[in-house]
């Protein structure tokens, strides 16, 4: 089915549809990892932007039940140079457009005996994300590289590019979005009821990959929607917070980040992604755009104590500004090989610290694991 490709600054493609019928607006972004689909598609912190892949050929394996990092795709399409997976012959059936409650989340967090196989056509379909092909992946991704970020527009509903550019110009932006309300769990729920530390999780977006290394060294995880408050939160009484990645901009979660302040130097925290952002602003730091951002599972990231160099799993479009952190009172303990951006930091007094990066892999090496044992470590379990 023929279909249009269009960004907010006219750059237009006529492309391929291999989903069928459909239309999605996002911000649109490029991850240069080369496996991982199921994962990148089913992250929250994607939420609101259509992803476009580096990699030349997508779809040459199936999608697996239980390998999610959510319980639905949260992209809002999905861009890629040559579909190489089954075609997909007849639609198949529609499911929730919104994220299910917290037995959804339980659910999807426990291991699958019986495994469902499908295509990556037959996935995207059943949740109405379009995909398209024919796409000059690598011109694209220059494009934006030298543009910067941008809305962009699928669509088979209409191949007229200038009434199309109209209704690209007025989606709406990620900057001052704040996107997390849209992703949170709707009430707090318990996890797993593990022998070890209790860990209180502020779901902003949280991936499942997460929550499984959490239960993978035997804690106690209880999950908490982002708009809590603190005393809700202590009375669990809990050994450690960790504060979850998520989508949009951070600077439009005050609520999130005024709870971070009144929790620091209470609880032991660890903060990841956009949790890292939050703790950043907390700590009285600013966090700005990125010109294109990283996302990706193959980002090398430099441990400032030792000198050691990690490949990383990385989806973010915003950082913190490292000029605006206090010396005094924060260390820089990781930094981005790329671009030199802040990529970690640890508090001098308070039993705190955060990476910028993904630790929990899905997709992506697990170079970084560690951190999570880091972070029982910290706690004094």
């Amino acid at each position: 089915m023929r279909a249009l490709l269009m960004l907010e600054d006219g750059w237009y493609c006529p492309c391929e549809s291999f989903t069928g019928e459909g239309e999605a607006f996002g911000e649109l972004v490029f991850n240069t990892g080369l496996t991982g689909y199921q994962e990148v598609l089913t992250d929250p912190s994607y939420h609101g932007q259509i992803v476009m892949m580096t990699c030349t050929q997508i779809g040459n394996y199936d999608v697996r039940t239980g390998e999610d990092e959510s319980t639905r795709i949260y992209t809002e399409g999905f861009v890629v140079r040559e579909y190489s997976g089954r075609q997909l012959d007849t639609p198949a059936p529609k499911s929730a457009s919104k994220r299910p409650a917290e037995e959804g989340c339980v659910s999807a967090y426990h291991e699958i005996h019986n495994p469902v196989f499908m295509g990556l056509a037959e996935y995207l379909q059943s949740q109405q994300v379009p995909g398209v092909e024919g796409v000059d992946t690598r011109e694209l991704t220059r494009h934006l590289r030298e543009k910067g970020a941008m809305i962009a527009g699928v669509t088979t509903r209409t191949l007229d590019e200038k009434a199309f550019l109209q209704q690209v110009r007025a989606a709406p932006k990620l900057v001052g979005r704040n996107l997390v309300q849209e992703v949170t769990c709707g009430e707090p729920f318990l996890l797993c009821e593990g022998e070890g530390p209790r860990i209180a999780v502020l779901d902003c977006g949280i991936k499942l990959s997460s929550l499984r290394a959490l239960a993978a060294r035997g804690c106690r995880v209880e999950v908490f929607p982002a708009g809590i408050g603190a005393p809700e939160i202590l009375s669990t009484a809990p050994d450690g917070i960790l504060l979850s990645n998520g989508p949009g901009d951070p600077s439009a979660v005050g609520e999130v980040v005024g709870l971070v302040r009144d929790l620091m130097g209470r609880v032991p925290i660890f903060g990841i992604c956009l949790g890292h952002q939050m703790i950043g602003q907390a700590l009285g730091a600013k966090t700005f755009k990125l010109k294109f951002g990283h996302h990706g599972s193959n980002h090398p990231v430099r441990d400032e104590r030792t000198g050691k160099v990690y490949i990383t799993t990385q989806n973010h479009g915003f950082n913190v500004d490292e000029d605006t952190l206090n010396p005094n009172e924060i260390e820089t303990t990781f930094l981005n090989l790329n671009d030199h951006t802040v990529e970690g930091l640890k508090h001098r007094k308070h039993p705190l610290f955060s990476v910028q990066f993904h630790p929990e892999a899905g997709p992506g090496p697990h170079d970084t694991l560690w951190l999570f044992d880091e972070f029982i470590e910290m706690i004094g379990a």
